[in-house]
This record gives structure tokens, C-alpha cells and sequence, in this order.
């Protein structure tokens, strides 16, 4: 028995298995400008609410003010809200958020109808596409571009069908010469 394709084998699946827990993480939905939450502090309803994020990433809740959610998970936030509470309102806050609205997506070049879009759980590029209408007959289906909102360099970056799109990414499909 040859122990080298199985050695090989295991070391590609490890190495596939953590390139897809960094994708995962990668793509964990961030907050950003435009964003509609909701906070819930357990017990007091007069500090929870629906807020929706100012231009920098901001909302103000009840008794400490402005509260930076820009870059932030929805776990983040919590934990960030619930360090704002401790010590000087509340002993033991337990804090959730939930996203009621997320910022949309767009959508440009060959398409039927390129535009702003609102983003959806699951949202890929095919499904983005059958949004805007689908493709128009010039379009360079195998050649889309992606320029994800997280980047702050804006580099844009080859996309597939299955491509998983976030809210603020725009998807650019170009014209085929022939």
C-alpha cells in the first residue's frame, strides 16, 4: 500500500477545509452606512429599538449616545452595545441585534436593467443577474467582474455564477465583441 496518495489526499483536504472556514469568515456580513437594525436590551424596552445606520456607520440609542457600528458583525455590535451598558447603566445587559434592512447591491453593464437592488440572504451573482432582468445578448457571461464594498482599494475581481454577493458589492457584466 502506497501511503503517498493518502497523505497527499489528507493534506489537500485540510488545506480545501481552511480556505473554506476563510472564505466563511471572510464573508460574514459586516454593518455599514444605509444598514436598518434593530436592538433589544432584555428588560428595557426604552433602550431597545429599530435604528437605521447614519452615513459613517453610526446610531445613537438611549443614554450613550453615538454607537460606531461600521465593520462590524452582529456579535460585535452586541458585545460592543452591552460594553456601553455595564458599567454605568446597567449591572448585566443582555443585548441582541438583528438586521432588518440591508443596504442593496448593484448591478452594471450588460444586463436588462442594471440598477441598485435590494440585497437577500444567498444573494449570488446568477440570482443578481435574474433580478436586473437577465442578460442582454451582448453580454461576456464568463468574464464578470465583482467589486466587493469591503475592499478599500475597490480592486475588481473575476466573478463566477455562484459567486456570493454582500450588500454594497457591484457586479459588472461587460459586452462581448462578438
Amino acid at each position: 500500500m502506497n501511503v503517498r496518495p493518502l497523505l497527499l489526499a489528507a493534506v489537500l483536504a485540510v488545506a480545501s477545509a481552511a480556505a473554506l472556514a476563510a472564505d466563511s469568515a471572510d464573508l460574514e456580513y459586516r454593518l455599514g452606512p444605509g444598514d436598518r437594525i434593530k436592538v433589544t436590551v432584555f428588560g428595557h424596552p426604552d433602550l431597545s429599538g429599530e435604528f437605521e445606520l447614519d452615513g459613517e456607520g453610526r446610531f445613537s440609542l438611549p443614554l450613550v449616545q453615538n454607537v460606531d457600528a461600521a465593520g462590524l458583525s452582529l456579535h460585535e455590535l452586541q458585545q460592543r452595545v452591552t460594553e456601553k451598558l455595564r458599567p454605568d447603566y446597567l449591572r448585566n445587559p443582555r443585548v441582541s441585534a438583528e438586521v432588518l434592512n440591508y443596504r442593496p447591491f448593484f448591478i452594471i453593464g450588460e444586463v436588462k436593467t442594471p440598477g441598485s437592488y435590494a440585497f437577500a440572504s444567498g444573494m449570488t451573482v446568477i440570482r443578481a443577474v435574474a433580478l436586473a432582468g437577465g442578460f442582454t445578448y451582448r453580454a461576456k457571461q464568463k468574464k464578470m467582474l465583482i467589486t466587493r464594498a469591503r475592499d478599500p482599494e475597490r480592486r475588481k475581481q473575476p466573478a463566477r455564477q455562484d459567486t456570493v454577493v454582500m450588500p454594497g458589492d457591484v457586479i459588472e457584466v461587460p459586452e462581448r465583441l462578438f
